[in-house]
């Protein structure tokens, strides 16, 4: 599978520390004391908390990114879609050391990690990237593939800003937002990747 880029979904209010410091992991960025926004659900965030890498790192020490953002987590997000966007990380990405790869979203109870290259071949590309996960006359398939659209890549700490080649947002507006805080990479308007 050639992968161009991958995917985080991150707050404009955010892009200016993200320009700074980059994508930082949980762990770091309280460590740090970097104050953020975030879109992520406090119960998700609850199942990540505790959860432990094999390794031995937690995973809220990774920073994660998506193969696809158009996935359920951006579908939660999409009252918000005004007020995010999508940062297209350059897959140079995969050249920094312990990178982590996941068969499905890294909260699921059955989440496979798997190190960098070989975790690639653990994946289900033609679910990642579907462009729906419903499966309305069977319940349990549409669970298998809600869970493997968020199909993640965990890089250590942080993704530096110097992989961050671009973002995507849904319209103009939010565009010339993004474009105020000082984003320095492509702008482009992709209102296919949210939901409405």
């Amino acid at each position: 599978m050639d992968i161009k880029e991958l995917h985080n979904i991150m707050p404009i209010a955010n892009i200016p520390s993200v320009m700074e410091h980059g994508i930082l992991s949980h762990n770091l960025r309280r460590k740090l004391r970097i104050r953020s926004r975030s879109v992520a659900m406090q119960e998700i965030q609850d199942r990540r908390t505790n959860k432990i890498v094999p390794g031995g790192k937690y995973l809220h020490s990774y920073a994660n990114l998506y193969f696809d953002a158009h996935n359920p987590m951006l579908s939660k997000v999409r009252n918000h879609n005004n007020e995010i966007c999508v940062l297209r990380i350059n897959h140079e990405v995969f050249s920094l050391p312990g990178i982590v790869i996941t068969d499905r979203n890294a909260s699921c109870n059955y989440a496979g990690f798997y190190p960098y290259p070989d975790g690639l071949k653990k994946l289900d590309f033609d679910m990642i990237y579907a462009t729906w996960w419903l499966h309305q006359d069977d319940p349990r398939l549409e669970e298998l593939h809600k869970n493997i659209k968020g199909a993640e890549v965990l890089v250590p700490n942080c993704v530096y800003p110097k992989y961050i080649v671009g973002a995507y947002v849904c319209n103009r507006a939010t565009g010339l937002r993004l474009k105020q805080t000082g984003f320095s990479g492509n702008i482009k308007i992709n209102e296919s990747l949210f939901f409405y």
